[in-house]
């Protein structure tokens, strides 16, 4: 079923769908990546490229990007979304936004994209901080690693095969065949009563984050930079702040994980295991070192004691030494036993907390005292013992804590990148000094729009087609004309900008702005020259298809007679033109240098003609130029200006010549 639900997008095939879930091991992660824009995940698998992991994610996502109809339109939504995602916090985000294409009911994204504007101006501070926080966002990973765990199970458990070793027993083995691996998932029946050290042993597989507990709590060490975030924001919201519906939105992502900061602080906490890994560390340090202490307090001891034998005592003890060693015995057995049970006592405090009690005697001779070796041993088993259940014990707790939380952890992260496209957003969108548009039925209309990828501050036009449009400019169909150099091209841009990105559901540069929601944009850029019979033919077919067809649709033509010698480039233009016009869902904007011979074509006198002048040259004999369109006005070209400004910058014979020129235009 899975693989049925991927093998439907278009170019992906049975073998690709497959590949595809056994990367993610499994369709819901799949779909849950390709729908989240994980772009450097999908390209991960072998054959798929990042332009093919784009496309895969965009089509998951349901955003094709058919609204974009011609190259150009693809190629301006791309630098419209470079612009605005070098605003974005994080990688991720980045990648996140790539999916971000016109879609066909844009409301929602108008809403959230309203909210974190409003946001945005009103909250400065917060929205840095918010900002500053979301840096540290990383999609989450496992990581890339084998484990020595070995899994026991009748049923195959496929998906783990990645990870560990997988072992299907047979009818002969029992579980002791399998004692020569140090770590063991037994599942299922057939397990020892008494489990071995290390061994996990489960009733069936239904609890995925116990086969493998390593692999859980180290999903969360390895996502720990961006779990903090998370856990961040639920700090954040147990505090009293601003009731506004971005916050708000922010704060219902993150329900269900309330504990969050409390438990990422305990994934390393071992309480008593530390404490008894410290202890087995020391303990043959410790021990030798008590031995040393109880010799040199012995020593001090006798050296400070002191026997006064009388005359007969000495003879006594030269004829019966047993008898004077009796008595020596005697003199020093307190300071000795005072000593060792010391030593004793030190030992019992050092293995206080780890469960494993002190022998009665931990020394094998009084004088010189020797520590005992196979007492000390014991301890060390025993700790090592105790260590090994306590690990297992504590892991296993852990990952029963934490495994219920992985899957909502996974999808808050996915939400909180999201939430941080609108962020990246609504400070683009500040910065920019863009506006929401009105979204109309039908035509364009830009007031004080500014192109926002020319590198400079550029002046701002106001202009606009169709319904869309002021009273005088309601005309479905404009021709634009006017100087070189003078902002034909930038003004179509802008247009084609002002269209994408209302339907993507985002602000517009202008001042304010209606658009018209069409199916499709086609942007017909310039052409590179006159074309061989076979080239036209084929430009001809593609023109008449866009022009003739009745679906809502905007159309922007940049200088389409190139394709052909003038003459027959204005007839073939006059054509196009009439078959726009006749298509009432059609809005269509053609900059040219013809539009006498095309209106003469046409046969018509009142179709629109508008105009970009230029007024002269300025000191710098830089153009002076009004960029916005005079309406209906047949704007003259520039070559005069251009020749003046030759006959200005240049010398001797040219100079002359220029100036001959220029007399002609007189």
């Amino acid at each position: 079923m899975a693989r049925m639900v991927l093998s439907t997008l278009p170019g992906v095939g049975q073998r690709l769908a497959q590949k595809i879930t056994e990367h993610f091991g499994g369709e819901d992660e799949a779909i849950a990546s390709l729908k989240s824009g994980d772009i450097a995940r999908i390209a991960e698998i072998d054959g798929v490229s990042p332009k093919r992991a784009l496309s895969l994610a965009r089509m998951v996502a349901g955003q094709s990007g058919s609204f974009l109809a011609t190259k150009e339109a693809e190629r301006l939504h791309r630098s419209l979304l470079q612009d605005i995602v070098s605003f974005a916090s994080c990688a991720a985000t980045r990648e996140r936004m790539q999916l971000l294409m016109p879609i066909e009911n844009p409301a929602e994204r108008r809403l959230k994209v309203s909210h974190a504007m409003n946001y945005a101006q009103n909250n400065i501070e917060s929205m840095n901080t918010l900002s500053g926080l979301f840096h540290n966002l990383r999609q989450t990973r496992f990581n890339n690693e084998r484990y020595e765990r070995v899994v026991v199970s009748k049923e195959p458990l496929e998906s783990f095969k990645k990870w560990c070793r997988v072992l299907q027993p047979s009818k002969d083995e029992t579980w002791k065949d399998y004692t020569v691996f140090k770590s063991i998932t037994w599942i299922g029946s057939g397990a020892p009563v008494d489990a071995p050290d290390g061994w996990v042993v489960l009733p069936n597989a239904q609890n995925a984050e116990l086969i493998l507990p390593e692999r859980t709590i180290d999903w969360f060490r390895h996502n720990l930079r961006t779990l903090t975030v998370v856990a961040d924001l639920v700090q954040m919201s147990r505090k009293p702040s601003e009731n506004h519906p971005f916050i708000n939105e922010l704060y219902e992502l993150i329900v269900g994980l309330e504990q969050l900061p409390e438990i990422l602080m305990s994934i390393d906490d071992q309480g008593d295991l530390d404490t008894m890994a410290d202890v087995k560390d020391r303990l043959w340090k410790t021990a030798k070192s008590l031995e040393e202490q109880v010799n040199e307090e012995v020593a001090q001891a006798m050296n400070d004691a002191k026997m006064d034998l009388s005359g007969s005592e000495l003879l006594e003890a030269l004829s019966d030494g047993a008898a004077f060693q009796r008595k020596l015995q005697e003199a020093t057995t307190d300071v000795i036993t005072e000593a060792m049970e010391k030593a004793k006592q030190t030992m019992i405090q050092t293995l206080e907390g780890t469960g494993v009690r002190c022998p009665y005697d931990i020394f094998s001779s009084q004088w010189p005292a020797k520590i005992n070796r196979k007492t000390i041993d014991e301890i060390d088993q025993a700790l090592e013992t105790k260590l090994k259940t306590g690990k297992i014990e504590h892991m296993l707790l852990l990952a029963k804590k934490l495994g219920p939380l992985r899957g909502r952890c996974e999808e808050v992260v996915r939400s909180l990148i999201e939430f941080d496209q609108w962020i990246c957003i609504a400070q683009w969108a500040v910065a920019r000094e863009c506006v929401l548009p009105e979204l109309v039925e039908h035509g364009i209309y830009i007031e004080q729009g500014r192109h926002l990828l020319l590198g400079c501050q550029p002046d701002p036009v106001t202009y606009g087609l169709g319904f869309a449009g002021d009273k005088d400019d309601q005309q479905s169909l404009a021709l634009l004309t006017g100087a070189n150099s003078g902002g034909k091209t930038t003004l179509l841009e802008l247009l084609a900008h002002t269209c994408i990105l209302a339907h993507m559901g985002l602000p517009v540069p202008a001042d304010s702005a209606r658009v018209g929601q069409v199916d499709a944009l086609h942007i017909l850029a310039k052409a590179g020259g006159t074309q061989s019979a076979g080239a036209l033919e084929q430009t001809l077919v593609e023109l008449a298809n866009v022009v003739s067809d009745p679906t809502p649709k905007l159309i922007l033509a940049d200088e389409l007679e190139a394709i052909t010698e003038p003459g027959a480039g204005a007839r073939i233009i006059a054509g196009m033109l009439l078959a726009a016009e006749a298509q009432n869902d059609t809005t269509m904007m053609l900059v040219t240098h013809l539009a006498p011979a095309i209106l003469e074509a046409t046969g018509r006198d009142d179709l629109r003609v508008d105009g970009i002048e230029a007024t002269g040259l300025d000191s710098n004999l830089e153009l002076m130029v009004d960029r916005t369109p005079k309406r209906n006005h047949l704007a003259r070209s520039t070559p005069e200006l251009i020749v003046k400004r030759l006959v200005e910058r240049s010398e001797g014979h040219a100079q002359a010549l220029f100036r001959d020129i220029l007399t002609m235009f007189n």
